[in-house]
């Protein structure tokens, strides 16, 4: 597998915050050019005109996409009334709706109530399959897929402003935090719906995604700009741990021993005195530190053994890696567009 010219060192995490235009993939394919490393991958798609975080996994980080891949969301969604899109949002071609737009009163009282696990059919144009086609494909095509709807969670939605300069047109700014598989250009345009108008989503940026928030992410080109300077030492410099964004995960702490078994991809008992985490604490998986903080590796426990799911040193990472080589490379998770 190639490696970076940082060796080993060059794994971990790097928030983007990603600016309009570039695709998710761009992004990617900038940081691996960066960083002149091949395994990048990220945590979630954004589409061009949005804007936002945006994890990028580099190195042994790509191995714990999976375990973000249902974090929760938050989003700043520009929600314009009074006309449909053929594709939910500001790219698609609109139409006028025949009904009277709403009033503020009105948008706050439906936000209100649109809390709680609800049925979500995705829009048109999105990379749901339909008899093995992607719906957009068929959406471009010509033919309107039929799209079965989806449970998803919304936690909380709130108004953020608004703007009744014109009264036919007005315009929403709504935070939305939302259950990983939510599409906010399908709840702009349920939202119009439910008032009894239409509306469709005119600006989008992830304000939050699981652990990752904007405050702390990295714009783009200051990571072009360190790269310049230092090279891929610029991009190591901004990176944050494996483990970032998995505390749920309880923490063990290994001795030698243990460390040299994990690293041999073999189970290990909790033996190490205090380290153990609680048994009354279930949790779906552990994190595994050496003596020196760094992650081993993240386990499952298995009738009272902790065994290696990732293994991130020795022997077991190597052999796991070549199978991963092999099957998929470079990494880029797929998900769901906004």
């Amino acid at each position: 597998m190639a490696r970076s010219s940082l060796g080993a060192g060059l794994d971990g995490i790097l928030v983007v915050d990603k600016p309009v235009g570039p695709t998710s993939h761009d992004v990617v394919a900038l940081v691996r050019r960066l960083a002149a490393t091949r395994r990048v991958g990220h945590g979630g798609t954004l589409d061009p005109f949005a804007t936002g975080v945006l994890p990028v996994f580099l190195g042994q980080a790509t191995r714990v996409v999976e375990y973000h891949l249902g974090d929760d969301k938050s989003y700043r969604a520009t929600v314009c009334f009074g006309a449909t899109s053929t594709t939910d949002d500001l790219e698609g071609e609109l139409t006028l709706a025949a009904g009277p737009a709403p009033d503020q009163a009105a948008v706050e009282a439906v936000l209100a109530r649109s809390t709680g696990r609800i049925l979500q059919r995705p829009p048109a144009f999105s990379a749901v399959k339909v008899a093995g086609r992607r719906a957009y494909a068929m959406a471009r095509a010509g033919v309107v897929p039929e799209l079965a709807p989806r449970a998803v969670s919304i936690h909380a939605a709130r108004l953020v402003s608004w703007d009744g300069s014109d009264p036919d047109r007005p315009i929403a700014i709504v935070d939305v935090d939302c259950s990983a598989g939510t599409y906010i250009r399908a709840f702009a345009r349920d939202l119009g719906e439910t008032l009894g108008n239409a509306a469709y989503l005119g600006a989008l940026s992830r304000t939050a995604s699981g652990p990752f928030r904007v405050a702390d992410a990295i714009p783009l080109e200051a990571i072009r700009a360190a790269a310049a300077a230092d090279g891929p030492a610029g991009i190591l410099a901004r990176l944050r741990p494996i483990d970032d964004g998995l505390e749920a995960f309880p923490l063990v702490t290994l001795g030698p021993d243990e460390v040299g078994a994990i690293s041999r991809g073999q189970a290990i008992r909790w033996a190490s005195e205090g380290n153990a985490p609680d048994p009354a604490i279930e949790a779906p998986h552990y994190r595994l530190v050496d003596p020196s903080g760094a992650l081993v590796a993240i386990a499952t426990l298995r009738d009272g053994r902790l065994a290696p799911d990732k293994v991130l040193v020795g022997a077991a990472r190597r052999s796991s890696e070549s199978v991963e080589a092999a099957s998929a490379a470079p990494v880029e998770p797929a998900t769901t567009r906004a």
